[in-house]
């Protein structure tokens, strides 16, 4: 479920330099009381995550309620217009889920919504994240066209590709870059973003690939070094201290998820032969 958090004073917490860093301790004491649920905050948004196994809800419908009554108690107004619910299932025998009420209103069940800059969708897939980053970076390819055409040196339009358009297509791409099809990566659609601008820079840039990989490594070692991290303990090094342990995986999803494909690149990289 995600949820944006409002106060009902008139002023928003984006309008001033410190309100969301003031906001996110005001909410600081809002979490979770069951170890499958969690609850995600970023400044006034709210996302809840519950892992519901055997068709047990009652854990995650308490602790929605508990959202409720805590921004009740703390003088919080809840968005119920822009709530969603998002329900992931991939039971080949599944009942249709029973809607949470906020505010004696059901909440809309969705098959996809934007989380931080992010399309997930119900499947899991990323078909919809990509197209949205793809268009965002064929618009701002106009831009470089036009300083092309006003003699800009090269060495500034490749400033302004890392900053205006690399960016773009960087977006998570630690996340959704192994689990993309071929059609999207590659020589596909992103791909085909960087090539043009390219050829309107006249220089080479880092492939997508590139990208993703220098990426996952900066992200992986961050969090290998960081005991407080809950993902640390998925990198586990072999007895030879060399290599890390393999992350056994049942489905292609999990195996095209983080935490696998960085064990799988920094494992590359350690090899004698790449």
């Amino acid at each position: 479920m995600s949820q944006p958090l409002g106060p009902s004073a008139p002023v928003p917490p984006q309008s001033r330099v410190l309100s969301p860093l003031l906001f996110s301790l005001y909410t600081n004491s809002c979490t979770s009381s069951h170890q499958s649920v969690k609850l995600l905050k970023f400044a006034d948004d709210t996302t809840l995550i519950g892992l519901i196994s055997g068709g047990d809800e009652s854990a995650y419908r308490w602790d929605s309620d508990h959202l409720v009554s805590w921004c009740s108690q703390n003088n919080l107004e809840l968005n119920a217009l822009k709530t969603v619910e998002m329900v992931v299932d991939f039971r080949r025998n599944r009942a249709p889920p029973s809607p949470i009420t906020l505010c004696d209103s059901p909440v809309t069940i969705v098959d996809s919504f934007r989380f931080l800059g992010s399309i997930i969708t119900q499947d899991l897939k990323w078909e919809l994240n990509i197209s949205s980053i793809t268009k965002k970076a064929q618009q701002r390819l106009f831009f470089l066209r036009q300083l092309k055409k006003l003699n800009l040196p090269k060495t500034m339009m490749v400033h302004f590709y890392t900053a205006i358009i690399e960016s773009i297509l960087c977006s998570s791409i630690t996340i959704w870059y192994a689990a993309a099809t071929a059609k999207d990566k590659g020589k596909g659609r992103l791909q085909h973003v960087i090539r043009s601008a390219e050829r309107v820079i006249g220089f080479n840039l880092p492939s997508l690939w590139d990208l993703f990989a220098s990426r996952s490594l900066k992200q992986a070692k961050k969090i290998a070094a960081d005991p407080s991290h809950p993902g640390q303990k998925l990198f586990v090094p072999l007895p030879s201290g060399r290599r890390l342990r393999s992350i056994r995986t049942k489905t292609s999803r999990h195996t095209n998820s983080f935490f696998p494909s960085a064990v799988g690149l920094i494992n590359r990289a350690r090899s004698p032969t790449a």
